[in-house]
C-alpha cells in the first residue's frame, strides 16, 4: 500500500476512535439528572428524621415529604409538639412555609431561598429539594474514579451569571448507580463553605438511597445536620391539591 495511503488510513482510524470515546463520555448534566431522578422518582412520599447538632445543645425533628415531578415539594414537621405542623411548600419557583403558632403562610422570596431551614445546616432550597442546579449551572466533568466497586463521577457545577444563586460553584461525586456520595458548597471566593456527606446507603422502595446524609460547615465541623430516611415508597399517586397553600395551611394529607 502506498505511504500516502496507509498515513490516510491510519488518520482516518485514529480520527474514528476519538469520535467513539467522545460519544461515550458521560455527560455532566446527565449524571446529575438521573441521580436527581433516583431520589425523587416521579413523585415520592418519604418519612425522615432530622438531627440539628451543636456543641452545647441538639434538637430532633420527625417530618414527612411528598415530591411530584421536577417542580412541586411538600415537608412537614410533625414531632415534637412545639414544631408539629411547620411547613415548606415548593410549587413551581414559588415557595411558602407556613407557621401555625402564628396562623400564617409566608411567602418566601427567592432572596431568602439560600436561608437555613428552621435552624438547620440545609437551606431552604435544600430541603425543598429544588432541582435549579440543572438548569441554572453548567456543568463539567472533572474526573472518574473507582471506589470500591463502583465508578464515581466528580462533577462540578458553576453557576450561570444570572442564576438567584449564592454559591460561587458546587462539586458533587455521584456513583454509576446515581446516588449522590458528597456534595462540596463553595462561595465567591471558591472557599468551601460547607459539605454533605453520604454516611448510609440503603435500597429502599425498590431503589438504592443514600438513607442517611450528615451536612457540615466548614468552619466549624462540630456543627453539623444529620438527615435520616425511616421510609421513602416511590411512584406513588399524588394529587395536585396536596401542593396548594390552602392544603399547606390545612393538611389533608
Amino acid at each position: 500500500m502506498h505511504r500516502g495511503s496507509v498515513s490516510t488510513v491510519f488518520a482516518f482510524l485514529v480520527a474514528s476512535f476519538a469520535i467513539s470515546s467522545s460519544a461515550q463520555e458521560p455527560n455532566a448534566r446527565d449524571i446529575l439528572e438521573a441521580a436527581i431522578s433516583q431520589w425523587r422518582g416521579t413523585s415520592s412520599y418519604s418519612e425522615m428524621t432530622m438531627i440539628i447538632h451543636r456543641p452545647d445543645w441538639q434538637r430532633q425533628m420527625s417530618m414527612r415529604a411528598w415530591t411530584k415531578g421536577e417542580d412541586h415539594s411538600l415537608v412537614r414537621v410533625t414531632a415534637p409538639a412545639r414544631d408539629a405542623g411547620s411547613a415548606t411548600l415548593l410549587n413551581n419557583n414559588d415557595m411558602w412555609t407556613f407557621a401555625p403558632n402564628i396562623n400564617r403562610v409566608i411567602k418566601v422570596p427567592s432572596s431568602m431561598m439560600a436561608q437555613s431551614w428552621m435552624g438547620s445546616d440545609f437551606s431552604n432550597r435544600e430541603v425543598a429539594r429544588s432541582d435549579d442546579i440543572l438548569d441554572e449551572y453548567d456543568h463539567s466533568l472533572l474526573k472518574t474514579e473507582q471506589l470500591e466497586s463502583h465508578l464515581v463521577y466528580h462533577i462540578q457545577s458553576i453557576p450561570h451569571e444570572s442564576a438567584a444563586v449564592v454559591w460561587g460553584r458546587e462539586v458533587l461525586q455521584v456513583r454509576e448507580d446515581h446516588v449522590v456520595l458528597r456534595h462540596d458548597y463553595y462561595d465567591q471566593d471558591d472557599r468551601r463553605v460547607k459539605t454533605l456527606l453520604t454516611t448510609d446507603i440503603a435500597a429502599m422502595g425498590g431503589r438504592v438511597v443514600p438513607r442517611v446524609q450528615r451536612m457540615t460547615k466548614a468552619d466549624a465541623p462540630e456543627e453539623w445536620t444529620e438527615i435520616q430516611v425511616n421510609a421513602i415508597d416511590f411512584d406513588v399517586d399524588l394529587s395536585d391539591r396536596l401542593f396548594t397553600v390552602s392544603n399547606l395551611r390545612n393538611p389533608r394529607q
